[in-house]
This record gives C-alpha cells, structure tokens and sequence, in this order.
C-alpha cells in the first residue's frame, strides 16, 4: 500500500543516501520506452530487475538474427547502457562505443574495416578504454568478424549489438553469462536479462483473420501501423520446440519486491515477456503487489481496446500458467492501476466499480509531464513506483 506523504519523502530520501540497499523492483519491458526513465532509477536503487524481449525482428537486431539464427540483443544492450554507472567509475567510454552506429553511405567493404579497425584497437574509441575491458571487447569483436557470414549487412550495425553477439557465441550460445559480464564491466545498477535466451518469431493474428509474423511488423514504427485489434499473439518457434523460462530468471522474478507492467507496445513488448512456460506462474508465486502502469500516449498494438480490455487482457496472459483461471486471491495477477486520470481517459464510475469487484487498487496521482501529455513525467513515475516497494 502507497505510504503517506512524510514517509514516502523519508523513504525516498533513503533510498537516495543507500540506493545499494534499494529495493528491488522487477520491470517486464522491451525496446527503449524506459531508458530514460531507467537513468532516474538507478539514483534510488542499485537493485532493480529488467526482464526484456529477445524478440525484436527490425534493425540491427534483424540482421544479426539472420546471421547467426540467434535472439536479439538490442533491448538487452540498451537497457544495460542506461543502467550503467555513469561517472569514470564505470567506464562511460564503453557506453559510448556500444551506442555508436555504422553509417549507411559507405560500401560493405569499407564498413568491415571499421569494424576490422575496432577490434585490432586501430580507432580512438576503442583506445580509449582501458584494461582489460578492451581486450573482452576486441575478442568479442574478433570472434564476431570470424563466424560472420560474408554477405553480412554491416549498414547501421550497432556496434554493442555485435560485441554482444560476439560474446554470445563464444560462449555456447548463451546470453546470461555475456550480460553478467558486461554488468560487472560498468557497473551496471540492476540487473538486465532477456525473459529467455530462446529464439523465437512473435505472431500475432488480427480480428479480420490476417497472421503477421515479426515484432517490427506489429509495432506501427517500421511498418504501417495494424489499424485493427489482434485476437491473438503466440510465439512462432520450430516444429516441436517449446519456449521455457529458465531457473535463474525465475529467481529475479521470485525475488522482486514489486512486479511491475510499465508503459510500452503492449503486445510485442509487455506481452511478449509472459509467453514462455513458466513466466506467469512465477509471477504468481512472488506475493509481493503487480502494479499496471498504462500507456498514455497512442499504442498501434492496443487498437480499440479499452483500460478494461487491456487489464483483462494483461491478466489472461498470467493466467495462462494456471490453466487460465485464478487459484486464490493472493495469486491476483493485478493488484494496482497506477496512472493520473487526469491523463488518461476511459476511467468513470462504472470501470471503479468493475476495479472494486476485481480486487484492484487505483492509485491516482500526479504524474503529469509539464513538457508532453503522452507520457508520464519519470521522476514522478519513478518515486510512485518506489512507494509501493
């Protein structure tokens, strides 16, 4: 339950002088939507956990997938970077060459020998690193330009991307051990893993009957937006083969002090996290409080779905771990909508009372943005979320 005004100012304030000893608060997320608000969070708390997609089918992401029949590792670079230390400690040079792109102006040839350049220490980012964070980094590079395809798109590359998939490979195929690392290496404040290390396709199948395949397709940023609802979302995988959630990942989850369903693409995002087997009975397991944090601005992937729709919807994919239904009330999938009504629309008596019946919370506070009404101001999301913990 949110605590009152003095103590939520005490406990920030706590939080602030001893964010090692913060709480841990677990985020199911993918893309970019809360790097920034990320970036505020590690002032409160060195122990948050983010859980994102390896789903991601569009960019750099895409080409590496193709490559190497591997799961992306964009979100996983980009959330481990806004996590990072920022101050000398935790080698920002390291966050700066894992944010750098390829141009896309140059010949295929010319942009491997950026590349070549890096690894063999020949380019002033590279140089700039120190020991022996350099040297991981050129044998991950050299790694990587040793198992690419000749054909391999260099055009646009992160270059974080590819070091992450250089250390994927050369160590059997995993991601967990390569993300630890590099979580070590600048001091990363939480822990940022992939839901799976599994390969998979997101498909989602509209109301009009049409399958789309591939989260770049469904999202409405690299491709027209759906403009339709979608019945369904399953992940496309091998004949026979199966997405599982792994040991380790059942532990962050079982260990958060707050579960939390942030602002983002609801269905290739959010959603996507609680497709493989396990996820939402661990969910249910942990009885700390699940908190919907709804999107404000215009979600392509909600199209036509109310507040309502999206909680029952959120829930159902919890559930399904349960055989679809709830055991006991202390396996609610959803304790508390946090928002500002002021924001959002669709909350009047009758969506309280349907709240009240379901046992959900909401938590109505300021959270207005003074520069943009499409999105929550992050301090004051931030600080919200750490009341409830």
């Amino acid at each position: 339950m949110p605590l009152s005004a003095d103590h939520t100012t005490a406990r920030l304030a706590e939080y602030q002088a001893n964010p090692d000893t913060g709480p841990k608060l677990l985020f199911f997320s993918g893309g970019t939507a809360l790097n920034g608000f990320s970036q505020i969070l590690k002032r409160y708390t060195h122990n948050s956990i983010h859980l994102v997609t390896p789903y991601d089918s569009g960019g750099s992401s895409a080409v590496l997938r193709k490559a190497f029949d591997m799961p992306a590792v964009g979100d996983l670079r980009s959330r481990m970077m806004a996590l990072a230390d920022a101050s000398l400690a935790g080698h920002p040079e390291v966050t700066e060459l894992f944010a750098y792109r390829l141009p896309t102006d140059e010949s295929q040839s010319l942009l491997r020998v950026r590349v070549e350049a890096m690894q063999q220490r020949n380019n002033r980012r590279v140089q700039s690193i120190p020991e022996p964070v350099q040297s991981i980094i050129c044998d991950f590079l050299n790694y990587f330009l040793e198992s690419a395809p000749k054909d391999f798109d260099f055009r646009r590359a992160s270059i974080g991307n590819l070091i992450l998939a250089g250390g994927y490979l050369s160590h059997n195929r995993s991601l967990d051990p390569i993300a630890l690392l590099f979580s070590r290496l600048v001091h990363v404040r939480g822990q940022v893993r992939t839901v799976t290390d599994e390969c998979g396709e997101l498909k989602v199948t509209t109301e009009s009957g049409r399958e789309i395949i591939g989260q770049h397709r469904m999202t409405g940023k690299e491709s027209q937006p759906l403009n339709e609802r979608i019945a369904s979302l399953d992940l496309h995988l091998p004949q026979g083969s199966e997405s599982h959630l792994a040991d380790q990942e059942r532990g962050w989850i079982n260990s958060a002090d707050l579960v939390v369903f942030p602002p983002g693409s609801f269905y290739s995002s959010i959603l996507a996290n609680l497709l493989p087997k396990g996820v939402g009975k661990a969910i249910m397991d942990n009885p700390a409080s699940k908190v919907y944090v709804p999107n404000l601005g215009m979600d392509p992937e909600q199209f036509g779905m109310t507040l309502q729709e999206q909680i029952e919807q959120l829930e159902r994919f919890i559930a399904r771990d349960a055989g679809g239904v709830f055991q006991s009330r202390a396996e609610r999938c959803i304790d508390i909508l946090l928002t500002d009504s002021k924001l959002l629309s669709g909350i009047d008596a009758e969506f309280l009372t349907w709240l009240d019946k379901r046992g959900i919370q909401l938590l109505d506070v300021d959270l207005v943005n003074p520069k943009r009404t499409d999105c929550y101001d992050e301090t004051k999301l931030a600080e919200a979320l750490l009341s409830l913990a």
